[in-house]
């Protein structure tokens, strides 16, 4: 029997920016259906209200977790009205020291596990006549980011995803969207910073905005784009939530003479 509230998948769920994601939908009255690689029950723990929630650890570069899981969902819940493909990976490393191992296992989590999760789960949605498919990608999907040739490539490659779907499938009542989160304070920020990569100014003298993104702020956008009574006619957007970096294309004493913290 299918259930009667809505029902989100989330992947990556259990820190971080999936966490949140889950947490945010829990709120918003959606039953959740949670993977990662790595144990969920804390998650399933703090969710609010009465959702429900169906866990599963697993890898979802994996064709057969994938297609197991979307049976899961199937026989638990008996439909989907949203995924969020958030599972993701970094990778710090000049381009001409990436070796062909590390750029493949970046694709394959980065954007062979959403195609995978896409198509399984939107193939359902189809079936339904209707879904919202949400793809964090990055701005490192719209702009080029020294050091990170793998992670863009896969980040670029997942917005192209996401225009493709959306084409393909808009018209049978599927819409596909990315969201493209700047940086964001999570245990993955904190890890790329350890290496010593940037700090917190590289950031932010960067973001017109000044700050980082907090999860919340993120997951505020993949709420309202999984929610056709607020997004009804939004397809094949890859939306900025980068607090301006984007747009900008000032030099930095400039950007800062704009926020009036030029120094002199």
């Amino acid at each position: 029997m299918a259930a009667t509230k809505r029902v989100a998948v989330v992947t990556g769920a259990a820190r971080g920016l999936g966490r949140v994601i889950a947490a945010t939908l829990a709120a918003e009255g959606y039953d959740l259906a949670l993977v990662d690689v790595a144990d969920l029950q804390g998650v399933a723990d703090e969710l609010p209200g009465p959702s429900s929630a169906l866990l599963r650890t697993g890898d979802v570069t994996d064709e057969e977790i994938v297609v197991g899981f979307a049976e899961e969902v199937a026989e638990r819940f008996g439909r989907v009205d949203a995924l969020v493909n958030n599972a993701g990976i970094s990778l710090l490393m000049p381009a001409e020291e990436t070796s062909a191992g590390a750029w493949q296992r970046v694709l394959e989590v980065n954007l062979t596990a959403p195609f995978l999760l896409c198509r399984e789960f939107g193939r359902a949605m189809l079936g339904a006549g209707g879904g919202a498919i949400v793809n964090v990608a990055s701005v490192a999907g719209l702009r080029g980011i020294s050091h990170r040739v793998a992670y863009n490539a896969s980040k670029h490659g997942l917005v192209g995803l996401t225009y493709t779907l959306a084409a393909e499938w808009g018209g049978r009542g599927v819409r596909v969207n990315a969201v493209c989160p700047g940086w964001v304070k999570t245990e993955m920020d904190l890890e790329d910073q350890g290496s010593g990569a940037y700090t917190d100014s590289d950031i932010t003298g960067q973001v017109p905005m000044a700050r980082f993104a907090t999860p919340h702020d993120v997951a505020q956008v993949v709420a309202f784009l999984c929610d056709p009574s607020r997004s009804a006619y939004v397809n094949g957007a890859a939306l900025p939530v980068d607090g301006g970096w984007s747009s900008d294309g000032s030099w930095t004493s400039l950007r800062l003479k704009a926020r009036g913290t030029a120094p002199g």
